[in-house]
C-alpha cells in the first residue's frame, strides 16, 4: 500500500466551493458536480465521499462514517478518503 501524505488535516471540515453544486443526476446514473463551465460523473466512492463533505463534518468524522458503513480494509478506506479530499481541494471543488 502507498501512503500519501496531504495537508488535509483530520479536524478540518470540508465543504463544497460555492461555485459548483452537487446532486444525483437520474440521466447520468451518479452523482455529479455542477459548475459554470461543464460537470463532472463522478464515481460512486467520490459521491459518497462528497455528500459528507457538508462543513459540518471533520475530516476524521468522515472517514470513520464511511468505515462503518462499507467493507474492506479501514487504512485502505481512510487512505482514499484523504486523497480524494485533498484531490478535490486541489482542483478547487472543496474548501476546508
Amino acid at each position: 500500500m502507498t501512503t500519501i501524505h496531504t495537508d488535509t488535516r483530520d479536524d478540518a471540515c470540508p465543504r463544497l466551493a460555492p461555485h459548483f453544486v452537487f446532486r444525483w443526476e437520474d440521466s447520468q446514473g451518479a452523482y455529479i458536480l455542477l459548475y459554470p463551465e461543464g460537470l463532472i460523473k463522478l464515481n460512486p466512492s467520490a459521491g459518497e465521499i462528497l455528500q459528507r463533505c457538508d462543513g459540518q463534518n471533520t475530516v476524521a468524522a468522515i472517514v470513520a462514517n464511511l468505515q462503518a458503513a462499507f467493507p474492506g480494509s479501514d487504512a485502505e478506506i481512510a487512505e482514499g478518503t484523504r486523497a480524494f479530499i485533498h484531490t478535490a481541494r486541489t482542483k478547487g471543488w472543496l474548501r476546508c
